[in-house]
């Protein structure tokens, strides 16, 4: 029997995904808990041992310390494990991808620079580590400001003056700087604003060969102040020959960038003037996104990332279906008080699963501050169109409460 060292974030979304796809494909796994979740994670599985992700050369020595049975590989369920996994990989001797080609895709700067020695399309951009922001300002408006390695929309603003641009760096950089151990050494990236349609494409890379998954658009438009992700069909309405630019585009970035194993999830934004790549993340499509491939290929995105990491047959072409995914998003800051309307937007046509994933009392809040989702709804239909209104429409039966935070 495989076993597998699985990195889980306590409170990650797909978690469960990965325990039920290790249980059904005859997998061991060997849990690792990021120890800032002190409580018992729900996983009905218990962690080996608990350990900083956010601070690999502590952890590391730790797990080693730990393991006393060898594993076939080392895998992280989303970003917060992915340069801890890198470096056991290394120290462990598997196969993977190594610690520095994960390092240039989950840094925003160094990706951009990437982009930048390779001549793919990119926006004028600048690093900013002080107050100073008469650089950002040259690259002309609007611009967006970025916090270097959040993901999920995180720290990622919208300026069109500068005015804003002052705001945008002092809040982008309060985010940073909450949520990272060393964002002062960082700084923020500062880029110009591109437009156009966004898109997603999930892969799987195989010996350097990236085999597509799937290919969402995201039919709502995302053009700031803040970046909050909502609704992903597949497959997607651009004309083929823009779809194989995309997919060159990601493989030459990553072919350039080291990276040659497991699943991949690529942003980008297309416009008249071609494709611009966004982002690489080198794991899957994130949250319970992943379950939407179940829809196309017969397999969620955790199951793939264990088929691959054990060497078992991947997904055969997508069948000739349409499938979609809403993120619910989050209105605005408070403490989440319910959820009503989940059955009759269960009712609407289309619709094969709703999962609530926020919980009463629970505080949320939206990007660029907060990371996470109210909740989930999956559809799958004959058409990107049909699927696409089936989720608007389940979305509008729910009815939010939240409770807004009482200003001091």
């Amino acid at each position: 029997m495989p076993r597998l060292l699985l990195l889980l974030p306590a409170a990650g979304y797909a978690n469960q995904d990965f325990v039920a796809a290790a249980a059904r494909l005859n997998i061991e796994l060997v849990a690792c808990a990021d120890y800032c979740h002190r409580l018992a994670p729900g996983w009905g599985l218990p962690p080996l041992m608990s350990v900083p992700f956010d601070r690999p050369e502590s952890a590391l020595p730790q797990v080693l310390r730990a393991l006393t049975q060898p594993v076939d590989g080392v895998l992280a369920a989303d970003d917060h494990g992915l340069a801890l996994a890198a470096q056991l990989r290394m120290a462990l001797k598997l196969p993977g991808n190594s610690p520095e080609a994960v390092a240039t895709l989950t840094d925003k700067l160094r990706f951009r620079r990437l982009q930048q020695a390779i001549s793919l399309p990119h926006p004028m951009f600048v690093s900013i580590l002080g107050d100073d922001a008469n650089a950002a300002a040259s690259l002309g408006f609007p611009l967006v400001v970025k916090a270097r390695r959040l993901n999920a929309s995180r720290g990622v603003i919208r300026a069109d003056d500068e005015a804003q641009l002052a705001r945008a760096l002092k809040r982008a950089r309060l985010i940073q700087a909450r949520i990272q151990r060393d964002a002062g050494e960082l700084g923020l990236l500062v880029e110009q604003f591109i437009p156009g349609f966004e898109v997603a494409l999930d892969g799987v890379l195989v010996n350097g060969d990236l085999q597509g998954l799937a290919l969402f658009d995201k039919p709502d438009p995302l053009d700031g102040p803040f970046f909050e992700e909502t609704i992903f069909v597949t497959p997607s309405r651009l004309p083929a020959a823009t779809q194989h630019e995309l997919a060159d585009a990601v493989t030459r970035a990553c072919v350039a960038a080291g990276l040659t194993e497991g699943m991949i999830h690529a942003e980008a934004r297309v416009n008249d003037a071609g494709v611009w790549l966004l982002e690489i993340a080198p794991r899957g499509i994130g949250g319970l996104c992943g379950r939407v491939l179940d829809a196309t290929l017969g397999m969620t995105s955790a199951e793939i990332v264990l088929r691959h990491a054990v060497g078992l047959p991947l997904p055969a072409q997508a069948q000739a279906v349409a499938a979609g995914v809403m993120m619910v998003p989050i209105s605005f800051s408070g403490i989440l008080q319910g959820v009503d309307g989940i059955d009759a937007a269960r009712s609407v046509p289309h619709i094969t699963g709703i999962e609530i994933t926020a919980r009463a009392g629970q505080l949320v809040a939206p990007p660029p501050e907060g990371a996470g989702y109210l909740g989930f709804i999956f559809s799958r239909a004959a058409t990107p169109q049909e699927a696409e209104h089936a989720l608007r429409t389940a979305h509008a039966a729910l009815a939010v409460r939240i409770q807004p935070l009482v200003e001091p």
